[in-house]
């Protein structure tokens, strides 16, 4: 198995890239290098590396500051890109008032419309910047192509493709990123915890015996989408503003947001990815969404050795919450994963899996999740505790990252997190046709949701169109197909 470099135990900023500029308001809806390696090359006459940033969202933002606050910078901001004029400039205008020396992106730098990507990126140093590709994951396979043709180093948020053939793109560009010498970190932020790191290792080592039962587990409150399109915005964008409910953006709530959680049940199974799934999904009776999303999920992943892993989720308010990830060895069982994606590892004693309390409370003055965990008192049902984490997992895989770079260390997570994004995709198709999908199906299919991907514009038709009432088809199983 491949093992993340380990992280010191110094903190340097805790902010939650996902939750960045939720106070500022700002964040309205509305050189090609080829054949051989390039050599080691440090950040420049400054030792400053530079980023571009392809799409302004909170995700975005909040990953330029642990880029700004990591030990292993300096970085400097120096061009932005955005589908969205007026998220763009919130996010500049947020960024530049807290980071006003590291933030150098005057008005010709800001780039607006769907090719704005090659211009921000054609700002960048071939073998010592960063684009940063933090946009809708259906364009994630098309700027990491151009990323890597231009020869520059990459940091990708989650998900990384909408269907199996923008997977095997990742895939073939990750491999292409390896010859050049690229680095490439993929926003899996939870491979990067220390805690969790640790708890492979000891699983590896045999204190919870051969792994048979992984259980994952995201259930939390989240709306829907209004059938109410402004009427002064194309039918294009609305979708695109709205891309967790609609399938051809972000590949759906399950695949989007849940990638973490499948991550996790992955990397336990050392990436020895499932060889079948199946599963069930639906929708309150009562629901008013017009997105194509559900909001239950369950699916049943089987591995090679007949383990089993389960991914229950549910986005319905005033029910029962869950956050967390557990693992069943034949000798005991464990925490893997908390609130959150806290780092809430310990080993039980048996197969009896008591939560630890954690919470998770946004703080608006620090612009953080503060996580706050029961009274650490002895519990006789626990054998094994990880302590407290000093980096958050997303400043973790920032610091990564750079020290990558610096030191010119191999970082090519692409496959990795290609593969991770398949088995989601697997599960959801499974849940979406109602029936058991395999591994080689999810390798071999042609499936695509949105086809024109590459060549699309502002004015291009939607790939998927609403009805009379502004709602969009929902997947039924049965008679919905996407292998």
């Amino acid at each position: 198995m491949k093992r993340e470099t380990r992280l010191s135990q110094e903190p340097a900023g805790t902010n939650s890239r996902r939750d960045f500029l939720k106070l500022s308001g700002m964040l309205a809806a509305g050189a090609t290098l080829t054949g051989a390696a390039i050599p080691r090359v440090h950040a420049a006459e400054d030792n400053t590396i530079r980023l571009a940033l392809i799409g302004s969202g909170s995700r975005g933002s909040g990953a330029v500051v642990n880029a700004f606050e990591s030990p292993n910078g300096p970085c400097k901001l120096v061009a932005m890109a955005d589908i969205f004029a007026n998220r763009l400039e919130g996010s500049h205008k947020v960024l530049s008032q807290q980071y006003p020396s590291q933030v150098d992106v005057p008005p010709e730098r800001r780039f607006v419309g769907f090719d704005a990507y090659k211009k921000a990126i054609d700002c960048l140093r071939p073998g010592v910047d960063i684009a940063m590709l933090t946009t809708y994951p259906a364009f994630r396979p098309v700027h990491l192509d151009y990323a890597v043709s231009k020869g520059v180093n990459v940091f990708m948020e989650k998900s990384f493709a909408i269907d199996p053939v923008g997977v095997r793109r990742v895939v073939e560009a990750g491999q292409k990123a390896k010859k050049k010498n690229l680095k490439i970190a993929a926003g899996l932020m939870c491979r990067h915890s220390v805690n969790r790191q640790e708890l492979i290792k000891r699983i590896r080592d045999g204190e919870l015996g051969p792994v048979q039962l992984i259980r994952a587990y995201r259930m939390e409150p989240c709306g829907g989408m209004s059938p109410k399109r402004p009427a002064d915005m194309k039918e294009l964008l609305w979708q695109i503003q709205n891309r967790t409910h609609i399938l051809w953006v972000s590949g759906g709530l399950w695949a989007e947001m849940d990638i973490h959680q499948i991550d996790e049940i992955c990397w336990l199974k050392d990436d020895n990815y499932p060889v079948t799934a199946h599963g069930i999904c639906g929708r309150a009776a009562n629901s008013n969404d017009a997105g194509q999303g559900l909001d239950s999920f369950s699916v049943e992943y089987t591995f090679a050795d007949g383990a089993k892993a389960y991914d229950v989720v549910r986005y319905i308010p005033n029910c029962y919450t869950e956050f967390a990830t557990f693992v069943h060895g034949t000798k005991r069982a464990a925490q893997f994963s908390g609130t959150v994606h806290s780092g809430t590892c310990h080993i039980y004693k048996d197969q009896r899996c008591a939560p630890v309390k954690v919470t998770a409370k946004y703080d608006p003055k620090s612009g953080q999740y503060v996580y706050t965990e029961e009274a650490r008192t002895k519990r006789d049902d626990i054998v094994w505790r990880a302590p407290k984490e000093n980096y958050t997992c997303w400043q973790a895989e920032w610091n990564v990252l750079l020290n990558s770079i610096r030191q010119d260390l191999p970082q090519n997570e692409a496959e990795r997190a290609a593969y991770s994004n398949l088995t989601g995709l697997m599960g959801r198709a499974a849940m979406h046709m109602g029936r058991v999908i395999t591994w080689d199906e999810m390798l071999k299919s042609d499936f695509q949701l949105c086809p024109n991907i590459d060549t699309m514009t502002e004015d291009s038709p939607p790939p998927v169109m609403p009805d009379a009432n502004g709602y969009y088809p929902v997947p039924i199983p049965g008679q919905w197909v996407e292998v």
